[in-house]
């Protein structure tokens, strides 16, 4: 933004009237790109591994392909708050969606892993841009109940869409371990609607300021708490999905059509909470606790599972929690942030949510090693999870300060 346009007086932006659907549709298909990195290679990496046996520590190195692009998106995403806030959401997306189809697809061309690895780096780079522009554009865009909506169906869609982009990562897997590459092309078909479709976002009339006017100080002390939490929700969240397969083994279930049957239940439990969440009242600080406890209640069911419909119905009930708790997170969080703020706010958000993606099956292999079983270390995060919901009950039965929408 120019040195001399200050925030408007209220705080936040003065929306653009945004009409149609279109704008919402390219930024909910744009917080879906992520996703894509995170699972669609998940079927392929055995294939990838056996073409790769002959490199020096191939065993760590094609994980890595998976994995690594979360990890960068999570340091990465801070900085991308500042790159948005300075040279604005619209323009960024844009750029970034070219990069991530132009470093998405670099392993159809390489033979060296080690190079894939690097341009998995540089994917997950283009990812921390694009997921803290679509979600600071939404922000931008809508206010109040619009707005809580549009981030639960954010959610609503990252969830529906990790469960398509693993079968098409599984059909096109069978072509061969690069084929599912090409889907990263995607990008160059987006980035031309988003750059027709979407609207600057415009502030109020400015106020005109000294050029030598020291800029609002950003509000760490406001954002530290909620994400310190959303480290610890993302853990919360990427349990089901993460361990579900491991759990079933530990129980004798290794049929691939049962796993596959319980991860899509799971999912569409996800699906279901983002959906419910719509549909509540604007509460999210005293709803918060009781999400908790749900998700509390359903890993203490699931690690307490001797059979199969157990193990279901603790994960569904699970499911359905975090499926409420991702968009209260990011709707606490949101409310926090003034127009000037959103951008840097939003990526630190974001790099919350991804570094506990990253923890969540290290905390987990660290508590399994503790405790002698994975079913164990999993009803242990219940219980924590629970503590956790009890500490924040204080605060959500104080009135909520008002929050600047």
């Amino acid at each position: 933004m120019p040195a001399a346009t200050a925030p408007p007086a209220t705080g936040t932006a003065d929306a653009r009237a945004v009409t149609g659907r279109l704008p919402a549709v390219l930024l909910m298909t744009g917080s879906c790109l992520p996703v894509l990195g995170a699972v669609l290679l998940a079927p392929v990496l055995p294939r990838m591994q056996d073409h790769f046996a002959s490199v020096p520590g191939n065993a760590a190195l094609v994980p890595l392909v998976l994995t690594v692009p979360a990890l960068s998106l999570g340091l990465l995403a801070p900085f991308a708050g500042v790159v948005v806030d300075r040279l604005g959401r619209k323009r960024l997306l844009v750029v970034a969606t070219v990069l991530y189809a132009l470093f998405g697809t670099v392993p159809l061309w390489l033979g060296s892993l080690y190079g894939i690895v690097a341009s998995r780096v540089l994917v997950g780079v283009a990812e921390a841009a694009i997921m803290t522009c679509c979600t600071t554009l939404i922000g931008d865009y809508y206010t109040g109940r619009i707005r809580d909506r549009y981030l639960a169906v954010q959610t609503m869609c990252a969830s529906a869409s990790a469960t398509v982009f693993f079968l098409l990562g599984g059909a096109l897997g069978g072509a061969g371990w690069r084929a599912p590459f090409w889907l990263y092309t995607v990008g160059l078909l987006l980035a031309p609607a988003m750059a027709l479709a979407l609207p600057a976002p415009a502030l109020a009339p400015a106020r005109a300021t000294p050029a030598d006017a020291a800029p609002a100080p950003f509000p760490v002390r406001r954002m530290a708490g909620i994400c310190l939490l959303t480290v610890f929700g993302a853990v919360v969240f990427y349990t089901v999905p993460v361990e579900m397969s491991y759990l079933l083994d530990d129980l004798g279930e290794d049929s691939t059509a049962v796993i596959g049957a319980v991860t899509a239940v799971a999912s569409a439990a996800t699906v279901c909470g983002s959906v419910l969440f719509t549909r509540l009242a604007d509460r999210s600080r005293r709803r918060l606790p009781v999400l908790l406890l749900l998700c509390a209640a359903g890993f203490v069911a699931m690690g307490l599972a001797d059979g199969l419909p157990l193990l279901v119905v603790g994960a569904v009930v699970n499911c359905v929690g975090t499926g409420l708790l991702l968009p209260t997170l990011l709707t606490l969080a949101m409310s926090r942030l003034d127009f000037a703020e959103r951008g840097r706010g939003t990526g630190l958000w974001t790099a919350a949510f991804f570094l506990g993606e990253f923890a969540c099956p290290l905390v987990l292999l660290g508590a399994r090693g503790a405790l002698g079983g994975l079913a164990p270390a999993v009803a242990l995060l219940g219980v924590v999870t629970a503590v956790v919901a009890g500490a924040l009950l204080p605060s959500a039965r104080r009135t909520a300060p008002a929050t600047r929408r």
